[in-house]
């Protein structure tokens, strides 16, 4: 036992044994002669520590219970597969390590999604050592959002089981990599890039990774990067950004004599046991580059004492003589990571990402070889002249000319310069901003399978990236210092850094319609289409309501809010129903009354030094505007022709920046032309001519469709009928307000639909001949949307929106005192409910899961519920006799499902697909299953590039 020591003293032996721990028992000698050094007596009082733990440990610490504990693991790896922990049901086993086994397993609880699922062995779980460090790993890691860093879904504990849960990674680590084949200059600047940026995002929040290594680092099939491996991470001393959740991470104690990382990769400081902070990582990223580079080891020695000695006494050989594709520029970065003194290395991840761009564009222009584009790493920024910067002088040049004479906020070349940009591949272009600062473009697009993500641009680069975890996205804006996107999806306002990483949620947002952000990050936004703007923290909460729609207006939106320079005036559209009260308004976060500033229907932009964008007949308008007095004056003048406008949402696509750069697209065609399909996917004719039309509804009879169609003059919706037979279209409603999403009686007679004649969207009904009036059905505040009727003709099924619980589903009875009735209102949305042919059941789609899936639930609600769908779901549609189910899963495939119910059973079996849809709209289906009506865009040419103006102001001059 340890004899009678000073406070200082136990200390410091208490330091060095917990260090101890932290390798093998055979591996411990080593390290204790690195941390003790001439310290004999050091030395024995940890060792006499040592023995005490492990004559007190079981055993499994021995090398017979080495043995034996390796066969356990085996057994109960096999024992282990098809089984299921918590919500995991395992798959099989993909590796192993000192602190656990990796299984693939899948989430049950969301679509089966397949996660890595690391298990602690039992016989380790005895040990509260072993269960800390295991646990410390998930939690260093779950410190940070970065999409080129392992994501850790779930740490948990069931039934004595320790697990993690990670996304599942298919691809190879770049030790794999490199052995597979030799790395092209491209490929590895590409990787040195995300790694960077991975680096970037830990540094900035204290993390020190401390082990980076080429088999901490997997690449993805689709050339993706992942940082792994946190486990031996911790959060940098005297870090002002710590929060305290992040400083769990701190249970690993770094001090002098401690020696934590991989030989050939550790920094000289690493090596002698003393204090790092993130340049060691640097270190570590310059020896995994130069590795990359020249297919050779920066330090390698036949032995670990042999390769930590060249870490601290010998250089690598010149990159230049193993490559001679290496610039003089390139190999004196990397040169610069690998200096041996931390105070001549870079001093930032953000100064390494920053000179890393130059060599990745440089490379990836001059290269014809396939390669991933890289995004640009997180807020690399100047901190201080850098010698290297002086030698690569030509080559910064180079890399830099494009930007340098737009990015100033001042430009010293006040030319107009235009150039276009192309979208992305086979994808469909919609909204698109500029950052304040000129530098980035985001934009929404859908790919060629129907995806739907949030992508972004810099200007300056040659390509944009796809954000992952926005799937859905819609209506981006930025934040005022340029850092952060807002955007809505599934049902939320959410915000995502500019340079990547997965997305936060801020507050509710059913389906919004635009936001601004201003320089107290507070978030104006409207949440749906049909209602006033709300404010919110851009850090998160609750949201409030900030502007009523004005009844005597007839007003049914608030929307495209923006924010004037005094961070307190902000300007949005107030859409109506009359033509002469759509307008432009200007509004106050602590003054709520309006004033009209122009009329318009569509979003307009405020540009410094004084401007108002608008868009007039596919012409965009400049205007002087005084932000003091808020008034208009002078004339308008034409700044540029053909801007696109998307009438239905009334958005006009352009943006315009602080720094005077404008950008514009035309609109793609939106019409659609409703066709027959079989269930093969067939084509077997289109019933009347194209159109915008909208969630079209088969009458009961088939020879009849129900449909909204968009009047192209004034942007709002009403409901035609098709007569199926003639191919000629008739129209049934008439008021200037938006009819829409009209259902069928049972006998065809009448038809129900929302309107917003009363600014919140009610339900009406009309005769199905055209004779007679709208009727008003159900009328409140709250908005509406019918869904379905009944076949017994007693109930109607529609949804309806709540601050508090999204959208609900309800149901109005037809008889006795016809008082809506809620039917599943959760803090989740609820949708698209239709009922079963004999009213016994209902279909519906739900978000509960995170992604929206098709559910079953008995009628009236019994506590009986199905899901349906496993990959994604929305749009459900029953056949006539109640035997099979259809709905559209996530990839856009029409899926059918054979079902079996009668009056207290349900049964369904596996979705099939039938064929693709090439919309996200609704569809109909006929009563035997056999035929479906689709409506389809109509075939486009390819997209129109997004036009960008350089100094666009400099126009006004002329």
């Amino acid at each position: 036992m340890v004899r009678r020591v000073t406070p200082e003293r136990w200390h410091r032996v208490k330091e060095v044994f917990e260090a101890a721990l932290e390798y093998a028992p055979g591996e411990r000698s080593v390290f204790l002669g690195q941390a003790c050094g001439d310290d004999d007596l050091l030395r024995g009082e940890v060792n006499s520590l040592l023995i005490s733990y492990e004559q007190e440990t079981s055993f499994m610490e021995t090398p017979a219970g080495t043995l034996a504990a390796q066969s356990l693991a085996k057994e109960e790896s096999a024992a282990l597969i098809g089984q299921q922990i918590d919500h995991y049901q395992i798959i099989r086993e993909i590796g192993r390590g000192g602190m656990g086994v990796v299984y693939l397993a899948e989430d049950i609880n969301l679509g089966r999604r397949p996660v890595a699922l690391k298990l602690l062995p039992t016989y380790l779980t005895t040990d509260p050592e072993r269960v800390r460090r295991f646990e410390r790993e998930a939690r260093a890691a779950s410190a940070l959002n970065h999409p080129n860093i392992l994501t850790i879904h779930e740490i948990g504990q069931r039934h004595g089981r320790h697990f993690i849960a990670t996304e599942f990674i298919d691809g190879v680590t770049v030790r794999e990599q490199m052995r597979i084949q030799e790395l092209k200059l491209s490929e590895a600047l590409n990787i040195a890039a995300q790694i960077a940026s991975a680096l970037v995002a830990a540094h900035e929040v204290g993390i020190v990774h401390r082990d980076i290594k080429p088999e901490n680092i997997m690449i993805r099939g689709d050339g993706y990067v992942k940082v792994l491996d946190f486990g031996l991470a911790k959060l940098a001393e005297h870090s002002s950004s710590v929060t305290p959740d992040e400083a769990l991470t701190k249970q690993v104690r770094t001090g002098s004599g401690v020696i934590i990382g991989t030989a050939g990769y550790m920094s000289p400081e690493q090596v002698r046991g003393r204090a790092v902070d993130h340049r060691a990582d640097i270190f570590s990223f310059g020896a995994i580059l130069y590795e990359m580079l020249s297919g050779r080891r920066a330090f390698y020695g036949e032995t670990d004492a042999d390769t930590t000695s060249a870490v601290l006494k010998e250089d690598p050989p010149n990159l230049s003589e193993t490559n001679q594709n290496i610039s003089p520029a390139l190999e004196r970065l990397v040169n610069h990571c690998l200096e041996k003194n931390p105070e001549k290395r870079f001093h930032s991840a953000n100064d390494l990402a920053f000179a890393l761009e130059a060599f990745t564009g440089s490379a990836m222009s001059s290269q014809s070889e396939a390669t991933v584009l890289v995004r640009p790493p997180a807020r690399a920024r100047w901190r201080q002249p850098l010698p290297w910067l002086v030698a690569g002088v030509a080559t910064m040049l180079a890399a830099l000319a494009f930007a340098l004479p737009y990015f100033r906020r001042v430009p010293a070349d006040v030319r107009v310069t235009r150039l276009f940009i192309p979208p992305p591949e086979k994808s469909t272009l919609g909204t698109l901003t500029v950052s304040p600062d000129g530098r980035r473009l985001a934009f929404i697009a859908k790919d060629a399978a129907g995806k739907t993500l949030l992508w972004v641009r810099p200007l300056d680069s040659l390509a944009a990236q796809p954000f992952a975890g926005t799937d859905d996205a819609s209506y981006p804006f930025w934040s005022p210092d340029s850092r952060f996107i807002g955007f809505f999806a599934d049902g939320k306002l959410k915000k995502v850094e500019a340079t990547g990483g997965l997305p936060n949620t801020v507050c509710n947002a059913t389906n919004g319609r635009g936001g601004t952000w201003n320089r107290d990050d507070v978030i104006v936004f409207a949440p749906d289409p049909d209602s006033g703007l709300s404010r919110v923290s851009a850090s998160g909460g609750e949201s409030s309501l900030l502007t009523t729609l004005d009844s005597s207006r007839r007003e049914d939106s608030h929307r495209f809010p923006q924010f004037l320079p005094d961070s307190r005036h902000f300007l949005y559209l107030a859409r109506s129903a009359q033509l002469e009260n759509r307008a432009i308004y200007v509004s106050a976060l602590d003054q709520p009354q309006a004033k009209r500033i122009l009329g318009a229907d569509t979003n307009v932009a405020y540009a410094p030094p004084g401007y108002l964008l608008f868009p007039r007949e596919g012409t965009l308008m400049a205007q002087a505007f005084d932000v003091a007095s808020l008034e208009l004056t002078g004339a308008p003048f034409r700044i540029a022709e053909q801007v696109g406008y998307f009438r239905r949402n009334n958005e006009a696509y352009f943006s315009v920046s602080d720094t005077s750069v404008l950008i514009y697209r035309s609109a793609g065609m939106t019409k659609t032309q409703l066709v027959w399909v079989d269930r093969n996917g067939k084509q077997l004719g289109s019933p009347g001519p194209p159109g915008e039309y909208l969630f079209p509804a088969l009458s009961p009879d088939e020879t009849r469709v129900a449909i909204g169609r968009v009047d192209a003059h004034t942007g709002t919706t009403d409901i035609w009928l098709l007569d199926l037979a003639r191919g000629i279209p008739s129209r049934l409603t008439f008021d200037p307000a938006n009819d829409s999403f009209p259902i069928w009686s049972p006998d065809g007679s009448r038809i129900v639909f929302a309107s917003s004649r009363e600014g919140a969207r009610n339900l009406y009904q009309k005769s199905s001949s055209g004779a007679g009036r709208d009727e008003a059905l159900l009328k409140s505040d709250e908005q509406k949307i019918p869904s379905d009727w009944s076949f017994d003709g007693r109930f109607i099924l529609y949804q309806q929106i709540s601050a508090n619980t999204e959208w609900d589903l309800w149901v109005l009875p037809l008889f006795g005192d016809r008082q809506p009735i809620p039917l599943l209102k959760t803090k989740f949305s609820e949708l698209e409910g239709v009922f079963s042919p004999d009213a016994r059941w209902i279909a519906y789609q739900s978000n509960e899961s995170g992604s929206y899936q098709v559910y079953v639930q008995s009628f009236p609600p019994s506590g009986g519920k199905w899901q349906i769908s496993s990959d994604g779901g929305e749009t459900p549609r029953w056949r006539r006799d109640g035997k099979e189910l259809y709905y559209r899963a996530a990839n856009g495939k029409l899926m059918a499902v054979e079902v079996k119910a009668n009056a207290s059973s349900f049964e369904s079996r596996v979705p099939k697909p039938l064929f693709e849809t090439h919309s996200n709209a609704s569809y109909s289906v006929t009563a035997d299953g056999q035929r479906f009506l689709l409506h389809t865009p109509v075939e486009e040419s390819a997209p129109a590039p997004i036009t960008v103006v350089m100094n666009w102001a400099a126009e006004v001059k002329r």
